[in-house]
């Protein structure tokens, strides 16, 4: 760890320090860098990696933070992991950190006048096979100081979460080897935001969009519009999707979910030139990356903003045996990789997950990014809700697992038990009747 400086450890998102990924991640240092190409991006600052190595050292917990995968009882590296979460949680912010720390936010909720976004930015994720989608944690909507202090320590105590260590475990990773920086931004009050795929396995780019904030596609919560576009920009179909809620951030409070009327549920929530802006958005992440991206973006009043860009994992097609062609098929989003086939395992509760065996295919209605500790043992997924671009599809993904989403009726119209086949690439799942 280099010599902590504290007058350094929060630089703005618009600075060219903020591209740096060694102190602040991936995830705040690519929209940096998105920003220092030209895109637009919210205002906000980040706080070094090393601030959270500082917290670690002086309140005394480095040796639990390695005894974590150091230990050879589990229960003893239970108890260290849980000194480091109670730790991180309950023990004050040191005040040489702290107190640099809120003047920058108290800075920008004066400068913005807008509610504020904590994020998660581990030096682990949005990385080439091993994005976290979902792993770690951001908090909408603060205002108040204590708030905020709660969702810094929050996203410090994330990266010992036990679903992101059940992740690090699959990837060879130690978390006592890595870092989490933060990233402060102001809530962007969003009309619609979503996710897009700038490159998808027949060659063409992807867009999802649902009304208010992008949380609900996220979490896999509802299914938004799919709007498939060519390498020029292109609109060459639009699926509408199945809407039933929004999060919304009305002026000053905090985010909440809203019924959506019927006709809204199903009307398309962007414009075909919207898209297409979006689509020459994308190219420029691309030419940011070096590589396909796939990005988290809000529109407002002023237009789009984005949100967020990752390297993208893609597969080519797979050409099914002939036999599946002929029994019953249904339709969703893939999430672009992989084919596989497997008993049909439908749940309706996560209490069930019991019942789900190695090359099974969970059939369900929704499936957060919560549950990416199966995706070691399915042969494939089905889900009644979510799009190409949530978080559990993003994992899919890095994991090869193949998975189509937002399949109307799934779990009542796929039987229990029957065979089934699931191509995550053409978003196509047929079952034996």
């Amino acid at each position: 760890m280099r010599i902590l400086n504290h007058t350094d450890l929060l630089v703005p998102l618009s600075s060219e320090e903020a591209t740096d990924a060694s102190r602040f991640g991936p995830k705040a240092a690519n929209l940096a860098a998105l920003g220092r190409a030209g895109l637009r991006i919210p205002d906000g600052f980040c706080l070094d990696a090393d601030a959270y190595r500082h917290q670690i050292t002086s309140i005394g917990i480095a040796d639990d933070v390695r005894g974590v995968f150091g230990a050879e009882d589990p229960q003893q590296a239970r108890q260290h992991a849980l000194n480091v979460k109670l730790g991180l949680l309950e023990r004050p912010i040191e005040p040489s950190v702290l107190q640099p720390l809120l003047a920058s936010w108290r800075d920008l909720a004066d400068r913005t006048g807008a509610l504020t976004v904590v994020r998660s930015s581990a030096l682990v994720e949005d990385r080439f096979g091993s994005s976290f989608a979902g792993q770690f944690e951001s908090y909408l909507g603060l205002e108040e100081e204590s708030e905020f202090i709660t969702a810094v320590r929050s996203c410090w105590t994330a990266l010992w979460s036990t679903r992101a260590l059940r992740y690090m475990a699959t990837h060879d990773l130690n978390p006592a080897d890595t870092a989490m920086a933060v990233l402060v931004q102001p809530l962007v009050q969003a009309r619609a935001a979503g996710g897009g795929l700038s490159q998808t396995a027949d060659g063409t780019m992807l867009v999802n969009a649902t009304l208010g904030l992008g949380a609900s596609i996220a979490q896999g919560e509802v299914t938004p519009d799919r709007f498939e576009l060519e390498r020029d920009g292109t609109v060459r179909h639009v699926s509408p999707g199945r809407k039933d809620h929004a999060l919304s951030c009305g002026h000053r409070r905090a985010p909440m979910a809203q019924a959506v009327s019927a006709a809204q549920a199903v009307e398309p929530c962007l414009t075909r030139e919207e898209v297409t802006r979006l689509a020459h958005m994308m190219r420029t992440a691309e030419d940011v990356l070096g590589r396909a991206v796939e990005i988290e973006w809000a529109i407002d009043e002023e237009g789009f903003t984005m949100l967020q860009a990752r390297p993208l994992h893609m597969e080519t097609p797979h050409v099914p045996d002939a036999i599946w062609l002929q029994h019953p098929r249904l339709n969703g989003h893939p999430a672009g990789v992989g084919w596989g086939a497997g008993r049909a395992v439908v749940i309706n509760c996560e209490c069930e997950i019991a019942r789900i065996a190695a090359g099974d295919v969970l059939v369900t209605r929704v499936a957060g990014p919560a549950l990416g500790h199966i995706l070691g043992r399915v042969a494939g997924v089905v889900t009644e809700r979510g799009g190409s671009t949530s978080h559990f599809a993003s994992l899919a993904r890095e994991r090869g697992i193949p998975m189509v989403l937002g399949v109307a009726d799934a779990t009542r119209r796929i039987p229990d038990g029957a065979q089934v086949a699931v191509d995550g690439v053409a978003g196509i799942v047929r079952w034996i009747s």
